[in-house]
């Protein structure tokens, strides 16, 4: 695709990398949205309020054909891409468009060049706070390679288009193209450029694409945090003691780990200055937050209500978090920590894994998909497995992302970590969700080699090592059976669990050595 207008030849005006005062203004007068009483921009995104995997396709051509796993992405042929993509082209002609020039990849060596064309002011000022932004000197000669356009307004016929729905997140891996409509849900957009860069940097770089948070310590120490949404991987890295690298997209080069953005998107359910003080404090002017409930009169905003959906989004730029690292890189990961939010309540809220059990758990990524994060989902947890902690977002086959992954974890020994954020004394339902101040004592214990050399006990079930103690955290916590009344309830719920992780490991167990397959949660 050429670095004009995606094919678009008679667009209204164009804005071009507009600041981002002037997106907020053009927002606000389109109605676009609201400012909060501070400041940030708050917009609403109808009925899509999360993800839509089911319309999500990529295009089978070329190289990429034979590269990208089909067990897990669905595809679509070049002719039927370029039909909806020219219908959308007709749909934007004489429309405002505004287009943002950004990155993909704070390691210069590593970067893509991203030009988004979108028809809301919204999703370019979301576009221009997520990506990483190019300095003055650095725009004066850029040509993007990779181009996204997004048409939320223009809606699929799927008898017509060939899609599922009125929805339609396309992406062209071989031509380096994007293409949305019919959803205003913003983390669509964020979550295509990950997917893309999780095929070119292993494919083109040698670099392992991950679905982590990262910040750094005090002894430029680097801590990786995977995990899907909702587990906790932007709270728990917004750590006062810590400089924040990056919430959730990353890569791991030769030289270190590397962000992929250059903002951050947390979800704000419930949050609180006293839990989550950065988050909080980094909604503000240039802040974009998505489907919260707000006073019209007052302007202030209700972070508990849920009545929109319980995946409520604040997107803000990294430059908002204090002491956030600006080169967006540092050096190999030290500590390595698994999220998870078991619905069940029988895992252990934290454990030291071996590098078998490292690459079981990773294969396996389990967690609990919480309410409103995809379309479809219930009011309730779903149990899930998504290899890697997020292979919606990952084209290459599991094995690719998991033995680069075991090779760094050997080159630079790496502790890893299997931290439950999820539910205790009990299931969803019965027990109640993990103290966050207990959490981050326990990972920043980690973090801080704390539980290094600590005595554990090997979990019968579960297979890990289980500290026995940790600082700042009760001993009764770290025995997940101790927390449950019914002590025969809580083994019947951990063997039920233990037989999921089994059977989805099935898939891999030809193909892994013996002792990672043994390294999993045993039902018997």
């Amino acid at each position: 695709m050429s670095s004009d207008l995606a094919g678009i030849k008679h667009p209204g005006t164009v804005y071009m990398n507009p600041s981002v005062p002037e997106l907020v203004e053009l927002a606000i007068s389109r109605g676009e949205g609201l400012l909060s009483e501070t400041g940030a921009l708050v917009a609403t995104t109808g009925s899509r309020t999360g993800r839509s995997p089911k319309d999500r396709f990529l295009v089978s051509l070329g190289d990429s054909k034979d590269q990208i796993d089909w067990t897990t992405n669905q595809p679509i042929e070049p002719g039927v891409f370029d039909a909806l993509q020219q219908r959308v082209r007709d749909h934007l002609e004489g429309r405002d468009l505004f287009v943002i020039d950004a990155y993909i990849g704070a390691d210069p060596a590593h970067r893509i060049k991203l030009r988004v064309i979108t028809e809301l002011a919204w999703h370019a000022l979301f576009g221009r706070q997520l990506f990483r932004r190019p300095t003055p000197e650095e725009m004066e000669s850029f040509e993007p390679e990779f181009v996204l356009l997004s048409a939320p307004t223009f809606e699929a016929v799927p008898d017509r288009d060939g899609t599922n729905s009125e929805a339609f997140v396309g992406l062209d891996l071989e031509r380096k193209q994007v293409l949305i409509c019919g959803t205003r849900y913003a983390g669509e957009m964020k979550k295509a450029m990950f997917s893309s860069g999780n095929y070119l940097f292993p494919i083109k770089d040698g670099v392992l694409g991950m679905h982590c948070s990262s910040n750094l310590g005090a002894d430029d120490d680097v801590a990786l945090f995977f995990g899907l949404s909702g587990t906790g991987k932007t709270t728990l890295s917004a750590d006062p003691e810590r400089r924040l690298i990056g919430d959730d997209e990353h890569g791991w080069s030769d030289d270190g780990v590397f962000n992929f953005e250059g903002g951050c998107y947390a979800k704000c359910i419930n949050l609180s200055p006293e839990k989550e003080p950065q988050i909080w404090n980094a909604i503000r002017f240039g802040s974009v937050v998505e489907n919260v409930v707000m006073d019209e009169d007052t302007r202030v905003v209700d972070y508990d209500v849920e009545s929109l959906t319980e995946n409520t989004r604040a997107a803000y730029p990294i430059e908002l978090i204090p002491g956030f690292v600006p080169e967006g890189r540092a050096g190999h990961a030290r500590t390595i920590v698994f999220l998870t939010a078991d619905a069940f309540g029988v895992m252990p809220p934290i454990a030291k894994l071996s590098r078998e059990a490292a690459m079981y758990h990773f294969l396996s990524g389990f967690t609990s998909k919480l309410a409103g994060t995809e379309a479809g989902l219930g009011d309730e947890p779903e149990a899930t497995f998504s290899t890697c902690f997020g292979a919606p977002f990952l084209p290459l086959p599991a094995g690719t992302y998991a033995a680069m992954l075991g090779d760094r974890i050997d080159q630079h020994d790496a502790e890893v970590y299997l931290v439950n954020t999820g539910w205790t004394g009990g299931p969803y339902g019965v027990g109640k969700r993990m103290d966050l101040k207990l959490t981050r004592a326990m990972v920043g214990a980690a973090t801080k080699g704390l539980l290094r050399g600590v005595e554990t006990t090997r979990h019968p079930i579960f297979n890990v090592d289980v500290p026995v103690s940790c600082p700042g955290v009760p001993g009764d916590v770290l025995d997940p059976q101790s927390t449950w009344e019914d002590k025969d309830a809580y083994e019947i719920k951990a063997r039920e669990l233990a037989g999921m992780f089994a059977d989805n490991f099935a898939r891999f167990r030809d193909s892994v050595p013996p002792e990672v397959a043994k390294a999993g949660p045993s039902a018997d």
